[in-house]
């Protein structure tokens, strides 16, 4: 297996200078772990997460697998701040617990332009998967 391009270290630090109104102290988000191609992140539960119902919300869910797959499309093509997602597909798949939620982002295809990737989410302490995510970002020329 190849070595990440970017450190977890790396891409942390990254995101704190690229995107500070999204990585920041306090945001819930961290980094739990990066390979090629691959990385674990966690969104600490938060109470105001929470929609009518009782479960996390959609949009958090959706923000949660979208930085996921920027933490791993720099774990393969290294500091590529200004790649985009040009497509998101989320399945919910059952209601999420009222727990920090844990997201395995992993690449299925790693072009030149393009890098395909799937994000499952789960909640903390549950085997099942709450959510399913196919996820595609566009790399900008060099």
């Amino acid at each position: 297996m190849a070595a990440p391009a970017m450190s977890r270290e790396d891409i942390e630090m990254l995101l704190a200078a690229e995107f500070p109104q999204a990585f920041f102290p306090g945001s819930g988000l961290s980094v739990e772990s990066v390979e090629f191609g691959a990385c674990r992140v966690k969104q600490a539960y938060d109470p105001k997460q929470v929609r009518p119902g009782g479960t996390i919300s959609g949009p958090t869910m959706m923000a949660l697998a979208d930085f996921s797959m920027y933490v791993a499309v720099f774990s393969a093509a290294g500091p590529v701040p200004l790649a985009v997602t040009t497509n998101l597909n989320i399945n919910f798949l059952r209601k999420p617990a009222q727990a920090d939620l844990i997201a395995d982002a992993r690449l299925l295809k790693h072009g030149k332009r393009l890098v395909v990737g799937e994000v499952t989410i789960f909640s903390q302490g549950e085997g099942e998967p709450v959510a399913h995510v196919t996820s595609t970002y566009s790399i900008p020329p060099a």
